[in-house]
């Protein structure tokens, strides 16, 4: 009897599973995995979606990168984000080209790596999210240690972001899957564990119950900080942003946890939604598209820096010369500023800055 490493290389195994986890017959196992010669209209959408994601994320990384005044710890947060993002873009386009009649050519270590790399890069996107969240929240109440360790601490977020990532996506490859144990199977993703999607399932509610959490106190800060200030100060700027943040986690990211947990005590004969499955994880890789735009379209600074790099690249220029596109910013990011200003404070405030990220 083989042991379950050595059923990795399987290649009669996947068809095997999704036969039994989706409950496929013969014939529509056959009917899949038959060629097709264009892609779906969904997966068009899905690539052109993708496609998006990937240069908008990309345009964040470039205009961190190239101008200096953005190399502090909060926009180097957000070039971790754009880099997830980046990622989940890229894999979920590998994922669409790797589907269909193919997903019956894999290996079953190919399937993991297919699906895994998937997990890890949207992973990494809701942990950045997180690390963002707790940077805002130490910066807002503990000037000290943002001022002297800020470095330290930045690194050891990102770094914990990515290792808790790939733990977590690589989970399956590494043992916990439902190879040789047919009764756990997910009839979402058929090697996998209906126990190990909850597993993650629940890790992401508490992730979001935790930047709630956080927001709802780096609010209540804020407020406190301008009691003093006219009605429409930054605290009310604040919240605005951290009520779209949210908001547009949970639209993003509710129906696909809703069907996973769903796939945890349903069969796909009882559930027919599970057979929808990837309609909702494609609305879920919308989150990836719209965090640059929440995170750095609410900074004039990085506007001002988009509009230079589309310049230089010849996408924007409005008649003006080349060499124009390549000034540098005159002023320093107003997120840096606040944070500069804050080394002389002694107790918790924000400053008025046109930054409200």
């Amino acid at each position: 009897m083989k042991s379950r490493y050595q059923e990795y290389y399987n290649r009669s195994l996947i068809q095997f599973y999704y036969s039994y986890a989706k409950g496929l017959s013969d014939e529509e196992i056959r009917q899949r995995k038959l060629p097709k010669k264009e892609l779906s209209t969904l997966n068009l959408v899905i690539v052109v979606l993708c496609c998006v994601i990937i240069l908008e994320n990309l345009l964040v990384l470039v205009a961190v990168f190239r101008n200096k005044k953005f190399h502090s710890a909060m926009f180097f947060f957000i070039g971790n984000l754009a880099f997830s993002d980046l990622l989940a873009g890229s894999s979920y386009i590998a994922n669409i080209f790797l589907s269909g009649p193919r997903t019956f050519e894999l290996l079953p270590v190919q399937w993991f790596i297919r699906e895994g790399t998937t997990f890890i890069a949207l992973a990494a996107s809701v942990f950045s999210l997180l690390a963002i969240a707790i940077e805002r929240y130490v910066v807002i109440t503990d000037v000290k240690v943002y001022g002297s360790n800020k470095s330290c601490r930045m690194f050891l977020l990102i770094g914990a972001c990515w290792v808790t990532s790939i733990l977590l996506g690589g989970l399956p490859i590494m043992g916990w899957n439902c190879i040789d144990n047919l009764v756990e199977c997910s009839a979402v993703l058929p090697l996998y564990s209906s126990r190990y999607i909850f597993f993650v399932m629940t890790i992401f509610s508490v992730i979001l119950l935790a930047i709630v959490i956080l927001y709802v106190r780096i609010y209540l800060i804020v407020r406190h900080s301008q009691l003093h200030e006219p009605a429409n100060s930054l605290a009310y700027e604040l919240l605005k942003t951290v009520t779209i943040v949210l908001g547009v986690f949970i639209m993003c990211w509710l129906p696909a946890f809703t069907v996973l947990m769903m796939d945890m005590s349903c069969t796909i004969s009882s559930c027919r939604i599970l057979a929808e499955a990837d309609k909702f994880f494609a609305f879920a890789t919308l989150n990836s598209a719209l965090n640059p735009i929440i995170y750095t379209l609410r900074s004039k600074d990085m506007r001002k820096e988009f509009l230079r790099v589309l310049c230089c690249w010849g996408l924007l220029r409005s008649g003006r010369p080349a060499d124009r596109c390549l000034v540098p910013l005159k002023s320093s990011s107003s997120l840096e500023h606040c944070t500069a200003n804050k080394h002389e404070q002694h107790q918790p405030i924000i400053q008025n800055c046109t930054t409200c990220v």
